[in-house]
């Protein structure tokens, strides 16, 4: 009888530990997947911030542009006014004018510029949604794989389905990340960042 016991328990630990190492080898091979499109996702974050800030930038010294030429065409009117005779009246107030297309120019030209910056800000902050979604899948995945380590070790099958718990969550993440859906869960990542 005892050992027909040892031979049972034996198989259950048998079993426990190949259940144990299947999802081992599942959750590592689909962090990995994750691990792939979540460099991907932390590249387009990068270059969408690199263009964010040089659209800014390209922003702002269309913004100084456009404040000298103004500058420029104020201070050309008030000294034409200066100037008590018509031909030097009319050149002043030619290049006045001249200057002051060149300010509506820059300030058409600004409008766009800060469209195009706001875009790279959105997409920016989008690919970090996804960021967001791969990393805490793969914390969870981690916590797991953790757990089934010491189910192994401790032959625990109550721990075992205890380690499921995070691994379908990180999996849950991983899905959205690698298939853009919406979920984002605020409560876990507030107190991370």
């Amino acid at each position: 009888m005892e050992l027909a016991e040892a031979k049972s328990e034996d198989q259950r630990e048998s079993r426990l530990n190949s259940m144990v190492a299947v999802s081992i080898a599942i959750l590592a091979a689909f962090m990995g997947i994750c691990a792939i499109k979540d460099g991907n996702v932390v590249q387009s974050m990068q270059m969408a911030q690199a263009k964010s800030i040089d659209t800014w930038n390209y922003y702002q010294a269309k913004n100084i542009r456009q404040d000298v030429y103004q500058s420029t065409a104020d201070q050309l009117r008030l000294q034409g006014t200066l100037i008590p005779t018509i031909h030097v009246q009319s050149a002043f107030s030619r290049e006045a004018k001249r200057y002051q297309a060149l300010a509506n120019k820059e300030q058409a030209k600004k409008a766009d510029l800060k469209a195009q910056a706001e875009k790279f800000d959105k997409d920016y902050d989008q690919y970090n949604f996804h960021d967001d979604q791969f990393d805490l899948s793969e914390a969870a995945i981690s916590l797991s794989i953790s757990l089934l380590a010491v189910t192994a070790l401790t032959k625990k099958s109550w721990l075992f389905s205890i380690a499921l718990v995070p691994a379908a969550f990180g999996i849950f993440l991983g899905l959205c990340g690698l298939l853009g859906w919406n979920f984002h869960p605020e409560a876990l990542i507030k107190p991370l960042t």
